[in-house]
């Protein structure tokens, strides 16, 4: 059952993604923008053919390189692994997943020639330009909240992995040496 929630969840952001994508592209011209919240929040339509966000420009073909290997990857390390791993990881590689397809679907599809296409990006968080300056889309924020979710789970499973290790110590009358200090109890 959770494997096709995660299915879902993947052909969501892809949906979400691209829907938005096409709104932008029909209803905007390149480098207008739209105030949702003055100087805070705007739709900004620009394009690139680099990373997320815009980075690294003109490495099209090295992204979409990685972006399969690591699309295919992950697909199958969720088909292996998903009635093993945590919900939490689950959804996290799901967004991954999605995300990655979805900026994809443009490099490959949104260009004159098939292959050298260009992404579409328009979330523009203006708020502090000097800290800020990147403007993204749907895919990226699925890609790094996906991310953001593995590091949450990482931390998740250590602390109960610790606690774990402390009870099982402690059922077996030996004093628990904290790993991070190396401490015992009685210390």
């Amino acid at each position: 059952m959770m494997l096709i929630v995660y299915f879902l969840i993947i052909a969501g952001t892809v949906f979400v993604d691209q829907i938005t994508k096409y709104a932008i592209l029909t209803n905007m011209a390149e480098g207008q923008s739209i105030p949702i919240i003055k100087n805070v929040l705007h739709i900004t339509y620009v394009t690139n053919d680099g990373a997320a966000m815009g980075m690294m420009d003109n490495s099209r073909w090295v992204f979409m390189t990685v972006s399969v290997i690591a699309i295919i990857g992950i697909t199958v390390w969720i088909c292996l692994s998903y009635k093993k791993m945590t919900k939490l990881s689950g959804i996290a590689f799901s967004l991954i997943i999605g995300g990655g397809i979805g900026n994809m679907i443009d490099r490959t599809f949104n260009g004159e020639v098939f292959g050298e296409g260009v992404v579409v990006d328009f979330i523009d968080f203006c708020a502090f330009p000097d800290l800020w300056k990147w403007i993204f889309n749907i895919a990226d924020s699925c890609v790094c909240i996906g991310v953001a979710l593995v590091v949450v789970d990482i931390i998740i499973e250590e602390v109960a992995r610790y606690k774990r290790s402390k009870a099982e110590k402690a059922s077996e009358g030996k004093p628990f040496e904290d790993a991070s200090t190396g401490k015992t109890e009685e210390d």
